[in-house]
């Protein structure tokens, strides 16, 4: 079925179609055709989702797949920086709360086929985009800054991706049609739609609505209630022009997306920052760093506004540098000194573990959880995502641009964003107090770091902001994700809002 024609009752002009059809041609000249390549899969272990939570990994095979395992539930997402697979974390922790087994389908780790490497190629141009944007204001306010807001927000940038994920169907050759699928980015969700699937949860990411994230076929979940009326009515899609509006059952406010680790324990962990703020302890703050490998002049600015606290035995900052052994060279290199009073744990997720275990216990803390600088890195791609996942817990403060940590339950300091479409993240944690506005400028984070530390109950807020956030489900996205995928139409949580439902 041609989706790019048509989305949503709105058709699309006939320029659109031919650049859509020219894309297309392009990538199949500079990648090949393999839309008749019977691909087969295979479900395996992974060394950090499996034991976290119960996920299998589909790879490629030179079999044919059996059977899918009992009560399985896909996940289908991509590696663009972290968020996203972040979120698809989110989603495999929630799938196994509710009992299901998370297969997790990455359209960006099969290198034999034109899939992949159409997504690595456009991946390539977005991280160096991401990280020029960083290094010159110009590109940032000429280009950058305006595609990520208004380009990728219109309606004919779906048309013409709409075609081009036709060419990443084959993958889906093995799967069977009504498994249970949520996607954590809009490719997946619509590969999947062009495969035949019938059950599809297209988790959109961002508080910004854009055209980008539609996946018509599917059922679009949002986080928060700005972005459902942005999406249910298209506004903005076509510039001032009113489009034909999405239906009530193409969409749905399901909340935040959050680990049912993270969930659970809200109360618990929020309590255990509030005694250690009441106990004068030193603050921990988390800082990480994205998967484009952006902000890093600005990241070590940050460090050195922190080094004096931290020395004063006031602070304690956790730095996770994801698979980016080269960044902690960068940082010794910009931050004299920071070496004298450094940790680094590198390539040991076992450690990685117990440390943010012993670090939520007050009580088992050695003292090294509890002062100086702790370095994280991790070749392998999962543990330098979820060792931010892990820490959060541990953490009094996590400094973050505003993309899909936005949305997590833990104070926040929101740095400069890097595309413009992450501002709305931003504004979503301060309107739901759980973190700051968006920094505008170097120096004020540093007065913002300042001030929670010279201000503790700003950090107290946020914690009972997150408390009562909860009590209000608004954290519960990543269960009503799983719940729709496998078709339960009522709740066994609350819902978040403005759907009416239950």
């Amino acid at each position: 079925m041609d989706r790019s024609s048509c989305i949503f009752g709105n058709i699309i002009d006939k320029k659109t179609l031919r650049k859509a059809a020219a894309q297309q041609k392009k990538f199949l000249k500079k990648f090949g055709d393999d839309r008749n390549t019977p691909y087969h899969l295979a479900v395996v272990d992974n060394d950090v989702l499996t034991p976290a939570f119960g996920a299998k990994v589909l790879v490629l095979s030179k079999e044919a797949m059996g059977k899918l395992p009992e009560r399985a539930l896909i996940i289908g997402n991509i590696r663009m920086g972290f968020g996203h697979y972040r979120i698809s974390m989110a989603m495999a922790s929630a799938a196994r709360s509710l009992g299901y087994t998370p297969l997790w389908l990455d359209l960006n780790s099969f290198p034999e086929t034109t899939c992949t490497k159409i997504i690595a190629y456009q991946n390539k141009l977005y991280s160096m985009a991401s990280r020029l944007s960083q290094k010159s204001r110009l590109f940032n306010k000429f280009f950058w800054d305006p595609l990520n807001t208004e380009g990728f927000k219109k309606l004919t940038y779906n048309a013409v991706d709409q075609k081009t994920a036709e060419l990443m169907t084959p993958l889906f050759h093995d799967l069977p049609g009504d498994t249970p699928y949520i996607a954590t980015h809009v490719w997946p969700s619509q590969a999947a739609i062009h495969a035949g699937f019938t059950h599809v949860v297209n988790a959109i990411p961002d508080n910004w609505a854009m055209a980008l994230h539609l996946s018509e076929g599917s059922l679009h979940l949002v986080q928060t209630p700005s972005s459902y009326l942005s999406y249910r009515t298209l506004k903005g899609f076509a510039g001032d022009k009113i489009l034909n509006p999405m239906g009530q059952d193409d969409i749905l406010y399901a909340g935040h997306y959050v680990d049912h680790e993270m969930v659970a324990n809200i109360e618990s962990d929020c309590r255990k920052r509030l005694e250690r703020i009441s106990g004068k302890k030193p603050l921990r703050f988390l800082l990480t760093i994205g998967g484009a490998g952006a902000q890093g002049e600005y990241f070590a600015s940050l460090i050195r506004a922190l080094l004096p606290y931290i020395k004063e035995k006031k602070a304690v900052l956790y730095l996770n540098i994801g698979d980016y052994a080269n960044v902690w060279d960068f940082f010794k290199e910009k931050i004299p000194g920071i070496g004298e009073i450094s940790n680094t744990h590198f390539n040991d997720w076992d450690f990685t573990k117990s440390f943010a275990m012993r670090a939520l216990d007050d009580d088992s803390c050695s003292g090294e959880e509890s002062s100086g600088i702790h370095v994280f890195c991790h070749k392998d791609i999962f543990a330098a995502v979820y060792a931010t996942n892990l820490l959060i817990r541990a953490c009094d403060c996590l400094i973050t641009k505003p993309s899909e940590l936005s949305f997590y339950p833990v104070p926040k300091l929101m740095i400069q964003h890097v595309g413009g479409h992450e501002c709305w993240g931003a504004v979503r944690a301060a309107e739901v107090g759980d973190g700051s506005p968006e920094c505008p400028s170097l120096e004020y984070a540093a007065f913002m770091l300042r001030e929670f530390l010279e201000s503790p109950d700003l950090l107290k807020k946020m914690n009972f902001a997150i408390m009562s956030n909860k009590n209000s489900g608004i954290y519960n996205g990543a269960y009503h994700a799983v719940e729709k995928a496998i078709g339960i139409e009522e709740s066994r949580y609350e819902w978040a809002g403005c759907t009416g439902q239950k």
